[in-house]
């Protein structure tokens, strides 16, 4: 049975995930799955998709 969800349940489940892994850990979360869209609609429309490397300052030396 597929039901739709109210203000108060949608509150609920905020609250939830929430509590389980805070909200700085959501956050980062939103920020990667934002760049992984972003990434997946560049490749569809044919642009090339630069690829980010992470370097150290020990690297840089």
């Amino acid at each position: 049975m597929l039901r739709n969800f109210g203000p108060a349940e949608l509150l609920i489940i905020l609250l939830i995930v929430i509590v389980l892994f805070g909200v700085g850990r959501l956050g980062k979360i939103g920020a990667e799955l934002g760049k992984g869209i972003r990434n997946f609609r560049q490749a569809l429309s044919g642009e090339e998709v630069e690829i980010e490397e992470e370097t150290t300052e020990t690297d840089k030396a």
